[in-house]
């Protein structure tokens, strides 16, 4: 009788336990579904996400730094950027070496669930996106092509952080973006065409490769009061030496990858284009990300341009000073001399400094 007692109160027991995670369950579930919110990314598709998102894929290899910039490194969990590729990034936020490295934008969604992803941002494209939808895994999409877009996924990013520093300096910095490009127009907006000169943005060398109109890169080469020479549409177009030789550019800014230039190169046809003739083949500046791209750097990309082709009219004298403070409010970094000169001739960090 006594055993059966005993067996009777563990079966109530165990009845109990069963009872009681069931309503944990349903709490949990219901305290979940609260958490979540829905918002609307740089496409216009209305995604639900953690209100909190805590395990982040980042898939685009700019966003990385947006999310580094507000205070959100510690978030990443799965990232494209490496320290082969972005030195700086991971100098100035070392939380991104414990993040899971990925080839490329297009995930191995197994490889996300199992580093315990509840949110991935990525540059727009219908495959990637159906992969994590399918996968369930939150998905926003944060591309974009011009300084308003740039803006944009500033603020998104910082409401899908949701901390005071994320939206402080999201605040900061698109307000000072604005004011940067209002008073660039104020200064080079009256300038003629014969008053511009002919610029050519290089993303590569080998093989040749240029940024067209309808770009970011172009966007800053008309507000440093520059005007194109690349006669085409787009980002990485390829080309032919003989149609630069055309163009006949009278600056040329060599993207961070895209290796030495050597005017002796193409049978000596470089000679030939007014920049080289006159001296003016100038590296552009990488940090955190390469300026000249889809970055926060963007911001020092405006100034640094503008002393570039403008002297007369920017001084040059400036830029370190804003260097410094750029790097100090946004990513806590007080530069040495020596990481100041690396940064402005888009050159990686010391080796003594590499991760």
């Amino acid at each position: 009788m006594a055993r059966g007692t005993q067996n009777e109160r563990r079966r109530r027991s165990g009845r109990a336990r069963a009872a009681f995670a069931g309503i944990a369950a349903l709490v949990l579930t219901d305290a979940t579904t609260l958490a979540a919110r829905t918002v609307t990314d740089m496409r216009g598709h209305q995604v639900s996400i953690p209100d909190h998102p805590a395990r982040i894929a980042d898939l685009w290899y700019a966003h990385n730094e947006l999310v580094v910039m507000l205070g959100g490194a510690a978030r990443i969990a799965a990232t494209v950027d490496t320290p082969s590729r972005q030195p700086w990034m991971f100098r100035f936020a070392p939380d991104l070496k414990k993040a899971v490295a990925l080839d490329n934008p297009m995930p191995n969604t197994e490889t996300l669930l199992g580093a315990g992803v509840d949110l991935a941002f990525y540059p727009s494209s219908e495959a990637v996106r159906t992969a994590l939808t399918q996968a369930n895994i939150p998905a926003l999409a944060m591309d974009f092509q011009d300084f308003d877009g740039l803006a944009h996924a500033v603020t998104l990013t910082a409401d899908v952080l949701d901390t005071p520093l994320a939206q402080q300096r999201a605040t900061l910095y698109t307000t000072t973006l604005n004011e940067r490009i209002r008073s660039l127009r104020a200064r080079t907006g009256a300038l003629t065409e014969s008053q511009r000169p002919r610029v050519l943005h290089l993303l590569s060398l080998h093989p040749l490769k240029v940024d067209g109109r309808g770009t970011i890169i172009d966007q800053w080469i008309t507000l440093a009061g520059g005007r194109n020479a690349a006669d085409i549409t787009g980002v990485q177009k390829p080309v032919t030496i003989e149609q630069i030789v055309a163009w006949n550019p009278e600056v040329i800014i060599i993207g961070s990858a895209a290796g030495p230039f050597d005017p002796n190169a193409d049978g000596g046809l470089w000679r030939s284009v007014a920049a080289v003739r006159s001296g003016r083949v100038v590296p552009n500046p990488a940090g955190v990300f390469p300026w000249d791209r889809y970055g926060s750097e963007s911001l020092l990309q405006l100034s640094w341009a503008a002393a570039l082709l403008h002297p007369d009219m920017f001084r040059a004298s400036d830029i370190p000073g804003l260097v410094r403070a750029f790097y100090r409010t946004y990513f806590d970094v007080t530069l040495s001399e020596d990481d100041l000169h690396r940064i402005l001739i888009g050159a990686p960090p010391s080796a003594a400094d590499t991760p």
